[in-house]
């Protein structure tokens, strides 16, 4: 063999070496955001009493009623698994691929979640959090890293501060830095800061107090002209189960554009598991 084939099959043999850790470091982040935010999950958590609500806004009393059992204990950090589609395209063409992920959701301090689709070549992996977003093609390409910005740590806080209000109530209870008010008859808006970011979420909910959709205004670059700005973003929820007294929707399909003709729902999942960990876990 030449020396410059030689010389061009050792340097590829370390490119794939490089990416390898690479990637592999993105997955020891993934894990260490998830054991920084599970350590956020109380040690000794209180139990719900419906008086902790009985001062909140009809519809939102209506939900926690519905969503939390009485004495059930109240856990702030959720592991959750899921599956679906994930929209890769437009409203046109919506592109849509077999999805499937886990999260640790810890309400107002971060989020990661890791997620994998498609097939093959075309297979896309990685995760978003509070401070990334960091996608590989096949496991060997890095086609998406960014992160670490206002922009970003403001949209994705609007995003773990929404699914905060689907998948952990005992989060949203009202505190310092959770504010209820009323909308309507079956509406209610909360209010959540957290180091100088604030997000509103409008939640609507059914006669029984079961949420039938979130709407909010979010920070968002998901736009024809790429430019970050406030836009409608919701979901539609539904399919309700329990997980340890904590009652959640498990069926979610939320897009940007929410409640206008461009609404594409790119995140169609289902809740399969949801676990609280243990606080402080090694």
């Amino acid at each position: 063999m030449a020396a410059w084939a030689i010389g061009l099959a050792g340097a590829c043999l370390a490119c794939l070496a490089v990416l390898a850790l690479w990637r592999r470091r993105d997955l020891r982040a993934d894990e260490g955001e998830a054991l920084r935010l599970a350590r956020f999950q109380p040690a000794a958590p209180e139990r719900f009493d419906p008086q902790i609500v009985a001062d909140l806004p009809e519809p939102a009393r209506r939900f926690f009623h519905w969503a939390i059992a009485p004495n059930a204990e109240l856990f702030s950090v959720a592991e959750l698994e899921m599956q679906g589609q994930f929209g890769m395209g437009d409203k046109a063409r919506p592109g849509y691929m077999p999805m499937t992920a886990r999260q640790t959701l810890a309400s107002p301090h971060g989020f990661v979640w890791s997620m994998r689709t498609g097939r093959g070549l075309r297979r896309l992996s990685g995760s978003d959090s509070g401070s990334w977003t960091r996608f590989w093609l096949a496991g060997l390409v890095p086609v998406a890293r960014y992160g670490g910005t206002a922009d970003h740590r403001r949209s994705a806080f609007g995003r773990y501060a929404a699914e905060a209000v689907m998948w952990t109530p005992a989060a949203v209870l009202p505190r310092p830095g959770v504010t209820w008010t009323g909308i309507d008859e079956n509406s209610a808006r909360v209010t959540i800061e957290h180091l100088g970011m604030e997000q509103a979420i409008d939640l609507t909910v059914d006669a029984a107090g079961a949420p039938v959709q979130i709407a909010f205004t979010r920070w968002s670059n998901a736009n024809p002209e790429g430019v970050w700005r406030e836009q409608p973003f919701g979901a539609f929820l539904s399919n309700d189960q329990d997980f340890s007294g904590i009652r959640i929707p498990t069926h979610v399909e939320a897009g940007n554009h929410f409640g206008t003709d461009a609404w594409f729902p790119f995140f169609v999942v289902d809740v399969t598991d949801l676990r609280f960990p243990q606080a402080g876990r090694a």
